[in-house]
């Protein structure tokens, strides 16, 4: 069967990064700030999903936006010709880690060209059968659906800004979506519910066919009509920069689904496993590094670390 293409909308951006602890760089010095790292959910779900499966971005840079980043994701098979470059200055986020690197506090948010940002899909984009929706506006993310045809899986991140702030929009979006990917306090909002079992239910009573709730270094949820579905996360002994790891975890799990060409139960269990490797080979380097050369026989390997985590064997 043949890999299905995937859509990916969301953000390219600068992120401005402070570390509780140096972190070494290529020429052996080490260093707790970066400027200028190259990030965004777009770029990093992107990476990730082409490790096994060709991907389409649709997005918006500035003039300073580089080049060479660019040729790096078309390099990996990713087509590139929804990134719209205009003139301004590309969105910028800047943060400062806490010692624990699961708490940050955001210093600086520059919106610039993305503000207004309005994604118009490239010919041939509304073919795409897997859709992965990033988190922008919820009134974006339908317009994105209406230009696209009968897609067979729509995957939906949001956060809190959102559930709280556009909550009549973000439910019109649910009852068209396939998979909502949010994390346990994004949950707990969106339901009203602290239990999150309970809460599960309500949100895929909201129009959702499956439910992902992350849970950071403890790793995932997934929630169905047919069941609950726990995966750990792989413990690691060097941890980075978890910027990006949420999106690069949707990205390996899209990947792989659209590799497969199914979406039931047991198709979205293998798929987490797949999105939990990639989102660990994304935190054990600044920015995108990591993601840069992952291949789907490095997240095979790492997929069976993961599954030893919880195998009891036969007595």
């Amino acid at each position: 069967m043949q890999t299905k293409p995937i859509l990916i909308v969301g953000s390219m951006a600068f992120d401005d990064l402070e570390f509780p602890v140096p972190v070494r760089v290529a020429d052996g010095s080490t260093q707790t700030a970066f400027k200028d790292v190259v990030g965004g959910s777009a770029t990093y779900s992107a990476l990730a999903a082409s490790a096994f499966a060709p991907v389409r971005i649709v997005a918006v840079v500035g003039a300073d936006f580089p080049e060479p980043m660019l040729e790096v994701l078309r390099d990996r098979g990713i087509d590139t010709a929804g990134i719209e470059r205009t003139e301004g200055l590309t969105f910028r986020w800047k943060g400062r880690y806490h010692t624990d690197l699961v708490h940050r506090d955001t210093l600086d948010t520059q919106l610039n060209v993305f503000a207004n940002f309005r994604p118009r899909l490239a010919a041939g984009y509304g073919d795409s059968p897997l859709v992965l929706l990033g988190n922008i506006h919820p009134e974006l993310q339908l317009e994105v659906l209406e230009q696209t045809k009968n897609p067979e899986l729509v995957v939906v991140d949001t956060m809190n800004f959102w559930i709280t702030g556009e909550a009549k929009t973000l439910a019109k979006l649910l009852k068209r979506t396939d998979l909502l990917i949010i994390n346990d306090e994004e949950a707990r909002l969106l339901s009203g519910i602290h239990n999150l079992a309970r809460a599960a239910k309500d949100i895929l009573s909201r129009g959702p066919k499956g439910l992902i709730i992350k849970l950071g270094e403890h790793g995932s949820l997934y929630f169905d009509a047919e069941g609950i579905f726990a995966a750990p996360a792989l413990l690691l002994e060097h941890v980075v920069d978890p910027t990006g790891a949420g999106d690069s975890f949707a990205g390996g799990l899209l990947g792989y689904l659209a590799e497969r060409g199914t979406y039931d139960h047991g198709d979205l269990r293998r798929a987490i496993l797949r999105g939990t490797a990639a989102a660990s080979f994304c935190v054990e380097a600044v920015g995108t590094l990591g993601l840069e050369a992952l291949s789907r026989e490095q997240v095979a390997q790492r997929v069976e670390r993961i599954r030893h985590l919880t195998y009891v064997g036969e007595k």
